[in-house]
């Protein structure tokens, strides 16, 4: 009794340092430790409690360097088999050999071990039957991680990138035939039905009309409207109209609104002056096309971040409901408006006449598990897992998306549901700088949002009125790719979230400035030349040997001064340095433009697409051409976790690391950049930028847009269709 005794209170003492450690490092809002966290801390008490137990009842007979030999062996088997299972092939993540080398090692040590001790004399008769069975748990593992081993190659016959970039090629060239496919307007009419399973809204003649006279390359996918706005086909058209005045009428829920009467797009007064000018600027895409419009009310969401977050459950049944709705026959289609639409939408102005507000306001504080975990099923991983060490990457979570290091699904890269470790890497989860968010099904048109959210996206005022605009000039040529500076360039502000203590480590901004200038403990992972230069395996590095030993150049700086931040604004500064603002057209002067999430989606982007340098961009925030744009053919993606970045810049860079001499007695650089395929990619970008990303194409696609939304906040929208 007296070992059980000592085990109690080797349990206690864990549990209490544990409880310590969590109530110091716990931030003031106590995003820290939530329910899942508790819940977590509860599963891994209850294992380290029956643990420890078993330690002190096996600690008699095995004595502290039997039991940590059986732990060391438990513990190297299950992380070999981890890193191996979650590595892609051809791509390894660890050499084989070394693998090899750690499991036979730990096995043979572990054997011995348990052979000398069925050896001794002095062991109970009782200990007999389990020192066999944990030999042969020990050589089972040891076969199963020995399979995993032998599956591993040991280096990469060719490049990932290359591979990616064939991919992204293929799957373009099929999104553009299924976008494109309908030659006519009775083709699209045809293709509209046969896809949505629904009639084209009444206005469809027009929109086509209007699409094709500005050589739309886009006819037929228009899927993002279709997904934005399903579940409001569970809503009846009155509550959709209330709901949208509610928006509209209170100065607190941050909305601006527009108003469509007789074919005139009406801007609300009394918007907050600050941001005005984002709703003036989408009445001005409005108007292009406002004539073929119905009455209708528009709540437009003046904040950066998303405003509808409805849990997983709720969203699901709503969509359920929508689905199950039939459409109507043909032959009993109304091609129009009802007559009376005016009546249905209640003033909105002034501005100011309510109070009323669905919106909660949770700004500053970690909103990951309340409101973005719960828009996922709950058998993924963001409800039911959260990621303790912090400092590692977590390879089952970017597995789904990725080849090794690279991202080979950008759609899925940006998806949280299976990345739950996102809760602490994007200041938006982490501590949004205005989040007032509804978990109820809400008609706000956001410029960008994030997976799950239940925004509908429109085209960004920001984009269409120029607020950053692509305009080399004498002084700022945009230069031809090979002229450029072999260098990656950033520069931008901490705007990301609000940090108050700490946050900023997680934020991509902050990680991406010390990754490049300041990262003096971390060791990196980079994908280079094997010792026979035609294959590739990773090789583990100094935090700052990218830069000191291979010779890659990035200038990353945060600008001056550091905002959004509040006891730790110095600790930043001291950590990352700061720089004075540039002019954005000297931006052209680097090969490689870096782009990367604000407070909500980044408006360089576009001007990066536009212009003769290739972009890397990581982020998580969707806009309206996020289907229209391919990773690895128009930009080069980046995980928001930034582990691939060393990899992907010396793959387009190059490492000038002389490493013998090639036929000709010239040096020959360890890794020489893919000069050809960055140029594609840059060409590539640009020219799908002047073809399917301009203001026609925000005209367009908003038209469509607004068509079906005229539908669903029309009392007879069940009989209304377009009839040729």
């Amino acid at each position: 009794m007296v070992s059980w005794g000592y085990g109690f209170l080797g349990v206690a003492v864990i549990c209490t340092i544990a409880a310590l450690i969590l109530k110091k490092v716990a931030p003031g809002d106590g995003g820290f430790v939530n329910s899942h966290y508790l819940r977590s801390a509860a599963g891994q008490g209850l294992l380290v409690a029956f643990t420890v137990l078993s330690a002190f009842q096996l600690m008699p007979f095995y004595g502290s360097v039997g039991i940590s030999i059986l732990a060391g062996s438990v513990f190297v088997n299950f992380t070999l088999a981890s890193v191996l299972f979650n590595g892609q092939e051809p791509f390894p993540l660890i050499l084989p050999s070394r693998a090899f080398a750690a499991l036979l090692l730990t096995y043979l040590g572990v054997m011995l071990y348990l052979c000398g001790q069925t050896a001794s004399e002095e062991e109970p008769q009782f200990l007999y039957g389990f020192n066999v069975l944990m030999r042969i748990s020990f050589s089972v593992i040891f076969g199963l991680v020995l399979i995993l081993i032998a599956h591993q190659p040991s280096v990469a016959n060719v490049h990932p990138i290359d591979l990616l970039i064939y991919e992204g090629r293929q799957h373009h060239d099929r999104w553009k035939s299924s976008a494109s496919g309908s030659k006519n307007l009775a083709g699209a009419v045809a293709q509209y039905r046969a896809k949505y399973n629904q009639h084209p809204p009444p206005g469809f003649d027009k929109w086509y009309e209007y699409a094709t006279s500005r050589s739309s390359v886009v006819i037929d996918e228009f899927d993002q409207i279709y997904d934005n706005l399903l579940p409001f086909r569970a809503l009846p058209p009155e509550k959709i109209r209330e709901l949208t005045h509610q928006l509209a009428t209170n100065p607190y829920n941050d909305i601006g609104a527009i108003s469509v009467r007789n074919g005139t797009a009406r801007v609300q007064q009394g918007i907050k002056p600050t941001h005005a000018w984002m709703v003036i600027s989408a009445a001005k895409m409005i108007e292009k096309f406002s004539e073929h419009l119905p009455d209708m009310d528009l709540a437009f969401n003046l904040n950066d971040e998303p405003r509808v977050s409805v849990p997983w459950e709720k969203m699901s049944v709503l969509r359920a409901q929508a689905r199950a709705q039939a459409p109507p026959p043909g032959e009993g289609l109304t091609n129009g408006w009802s007559s009376d639409r005016d009546e249905g939408w209640a003033p909105i102005e002034p501005a100011d006449q309510t109070t009323e507000t669905m919106f909660t306001d949770s700004s500053f504080v970690n909103i990951f598990d309340r409101y973005v975990s719960a828009l996922c099923p709950h058998s993924s991983k963001a409800r039911s897992r959260r990621m303790w060490d912090r400092h590692h990457i977590c390879m089952g979570c970017i597995r789904p998306h990725s080849m090794g290091q690279f991202p080979s699904n950008w759609t899925v890269a940006t998806d949280i549901c299976h990345q739950p470790d996102l809760a602490s890497f994007h200041g938006f989860f982490m501590s949004p700088a205005s989040f007032k968010v509804t978990q109820d099904l809400a008609p706000v048109f956001s410029q960008s949002t994030i997976s799950g959210f239940g925004d509908i996206i429109f085209p960004s005022p920001w984009n269409y009125v120029d607020k950053i605009k692509y305009e080399p000039s004498d002084e700022y040529p945009d230069l031809d790719y090979m002229e450029k500076e072999n260098s990656l360039f950033w520069i931008g502000g901490t705007s990301e979230g609000v940090s108050r203590e700490g946050q900023w480590q997680g934020m991509p901004r902050q990680r991406l400035a010390h990754l490049v200038n300041n990262n003096t403990y971390n060791k990196v992972s980079v994908l280079l030349p094997a010792d026979n230069h035609d294959t590739y395996s990773y090789q583990i590095l100094d935090g700052l040997a990218p830069t000191e030993k291979l010779g890659l150049n990035a200038s990353v700086h945060v600008t001056d001064p550091i905002v959004r931040c509040r006891k730790d604004c110095e600790d930043q500064k001291q950590e990352l340095g700061t720089a004075g603002r540039v002019d954005f057209q000297s931006h052209w002067n680097y090969r490689f433009l870096f782009d990367a999430d604000g407070a909500g989606f980044s408006g360089r982007f576009l001007p990066f697409l536009q212009s003769h340098s290739l972009p890397f961009k990581t982020g998580l925030f969707r806009q309206w051409f996020d289907s229209r744009i391919t990773a690895w053919l128009h930009f080069v993606p980046i995980d928001v976790r930034l582990h691939g970045l060393w990899s992907t810049l010396a793959y387009f860079g190059g490492v000038e690391i002389p490493v013998g001499v090639d036929d000709n007695g010239q040096p020959k650089a360890m890794m020489e950049p893919h000069n050809l395929q960055g140029r594609w990619i840059a060409d590539e970008g640009r020219k799908w930028a002047e073809r399917a990303l301009r203001k026609e194409d925000m005209e367009i696609y908003f038209f469509r847009l607004l068509l079906e939304w005229g539908r669903l906040t029309d009392d007879q929208r069940d009989i209304l269709g377009y009839t040729e």
